[in-house]
C-alpha cells in the first residue's frame, strides 16, 4: 500500500503523537508498505538536509501552543502531490490544518480516510483564553463534524472510545493501542546516568517525565514530597522534560524548600529517554488528561514500577503489583510511592510484564493498525460497488 500520513505535528517537535508516528511509519515500512509523511514547516529542521518521503506545508505557530504549528497553505499542492504518489488510503493524526488537508486529499482521490484521535481536548481548553473561549461542547460539535464521513477511526483507549460514541460519531471506531519498539526500552545504558546527574548508586530516585504542562498535574507530586521524605529521607524527585509549567514548577519547589531533592533535567532527546527509566526507581504521575499514556509503557518496557493516578487505562495496565499501582488521593501516592521505594523488591515477578510486552510492542501495534487498513479498503470498495450498482 502507498499509505498518506497528515500530521500538523511531527519530528524534531516531541510529544506523544510525533512518537505514536514514527513508531507507525517504522512498522509500516517493515511490512512493506510505502509511508509519505505530510506535515508542517518547522524552524527546527535543517533545509539541508533531505527527508526521506517527507512534504513540509508552510505554517506558523499555533494559538496558544507556540511549539506546535499549523499549515496556512498547500491544499491543492498535497492534492498534486499524493495523486502522483497514488495513495491507497489516507490516514490523519490531527483535526487541525493537515488533518483537514488529508480529508480533502481522499475525497477528491476517491480513497479511503481514517484518523486517529490522539488527544482528549476537554482537558486543554484552558490554554485558550483561560478556558473562557470555548466549551466542551464546542469540542465534542468539532470532533463530531471533523470524523463526519470517515471510514474509520482508531481510538489509542477504551477512554477514548467511549469519549467519541458519546460525542455521537457515527464512523466505525477500532481501539488500538499505541505500541513502542520494545528493545529501545530494554536496551542498556552505555553512560552512568546516576553518576551523571549527582546520584549515588543507593540514593532513591522518583522519575517524572512528560511535557511540563498544568494537565500534567506535576505540581501533585512535588506538593507530595515532603509526606514522601518523611517516609523516605533520601528520596530525590527527577523531573524530565520542558513546557509552559516549568517556571511554576521551579517556583513549587523553591517556595516549599525542596530544591536539595528536585532536579529539572529539562527537555532530552528521545533517544536517550529509556537511560532516565534506567536510572529511577519508581515512575509517578498525577496526570488525569491522558488518552494513552505512551510514558507509562515505556516505563514498564524498561522494567520499571510505576505509581499513577487512578482511570480506566492505568486500572487496566497495572493489574499486578509488579507492574505497579494506581492512587485516588495525595495520601495514596504517598503511602504508594513510599512503600515500593522502601521494599523495592517486594512484588518483583518478571512474567506480569512479559505478558504485557506482546502486547504495548510496536509490532503488534503495527499488524493491528495495518488490519485496520485492509478492512476499511474492503468495506470502503464494497461501499462503493453498491453505490454504482444503486
Amino acid at each position: 500500500m502507498n499509505i498518506g500520513i497528515f500530521t500538523d505535528t511531527y519530528y524534531p517537535q516531541v510529544s506523544g503523537v510525533a512518537t505514536s508516528i514514527k513508531v507507525l511509519r517504522n512498522q509500516l515500512e517493515r511490512a512493506g508498505h510505502q509511508v509519505y509523511i505530510f506535515t508542517t514547516t518547522d524552524p527546527h529542521v535543517d533545509k539541508n538536509i533531505y527527508e526521506r518521503n517527507i512534504f513540509r506545508f508552510t505554517s506558523i505557530p499555533f494559538v496558544s501552543f507556540s511549539d506546535r504549528r499549523i499549515a496556512v497553505r498547500g491544499l491543492f499542492k498535497a492534492y498534486q502531490v499524493a495523486k502522483d504518489l497514488g495513495l491507497d488510503i489516507v490516514h490523519t493524526q490531527t483535526e487541525f490544518s493537515m488533518g483537514v488537508i488529508g480529508k480533502f486529499v481522499a475525497k477528491q482521490l476517491k480513497i479511503p480516510c481514517i484518523h486517529t484521535y490522539h488527544t482528549m481536548y476537554e482537558d486543554y481548553l484552558h490554554y485558550i483564553a483561560n478556558g473562557k473561549l470555548l466549551k466542551p461542547y464546542h469540542v465534542k460539535e468539532a470532533t463530531r463534524a471533523y470524523c463526519y464521513h470517515l471510514n474509520g477511526v482508531v481510538a489509542p483507549s477504551q477512554r477514548v472510545s467511549k469519549t467519541l460514541t458519546g460525542y455521537g460519531v457515527k464512523a466505525p471506531i477500532r481501539i488500538i493501542p499505541t505500541g513502542i519498539d520494545i528493545n529501545q526500552y530494554e536496551q542498556e545504558s552505555e553512560v552512568d546516568y546516576r553518576q551523571k546527574l549527582g546520584y549515588a548508586p543507593e540514593t532513591p530516585v522518583l522519575l517524572s517525565l512528560s511535557r511540563l504542562a498544568y494537565e500534567k498535574n506535576i505540581h501533585e507530586v512535588i506538593a507530595a514530597l515532603p509526606a514522601i521524605l518523611e517516609q523516605v529521607p533520601t528520596a530525590q524527585l527527577l523531573i524530565v522534560g520542558d513546557g509552559p509549567a516549568r517556571e511554576t514548577l521551579e517556583n513549587q519547589v523553591k517556595d516549599a524548600g525542596l530544591t536539595a531533592h528536585v532536579q529539572f533535567a529539562g527537555e532530552i532527546d528521545n533517544d536517550e529517554v529509556y537511560n532516565y527509566y534506567h536510572l529511577a526507581d519508581l515512575f509517578v504521575s498525577a496526570s488525569n488528561s491522558e488518552s494513552q499514556g505512551l510514558t507509562y509503557i515505556e516505563a514498564m518496557a524498561a522494567g520499571l514500577k510505576m505509581v499513577v493516578a487512578t482511570s480506566p487505562y492505568t486500572d487496566q495496565l497495572l493489574d499486578d503489583p509488579s507492574l505497579g499501582t494506581t492512587f485516588k488521593s495525595q495520601e495514596g501516592l504517598v503511602h504508594d510511592a513510599s512503600s515500593y521505594l522502601n521494599h523495592p523488591h517486594a512484588f518483583d515477578d518478571p512474567k506480569p510484564r512479559q505478558k504485557k510486552l506482546y502486547q504495548i510492542s510496536a509490532e503488534y501495534f503495527g499488524k493491528q493498525i495495518i488490519n485496520y487498513y485492509q478492512d476499511v479498503q474492503l468495506n470502503y470498495s464494497e461501499t462503493k460497488s453498491a453505490n454504482i450498482s444503486n
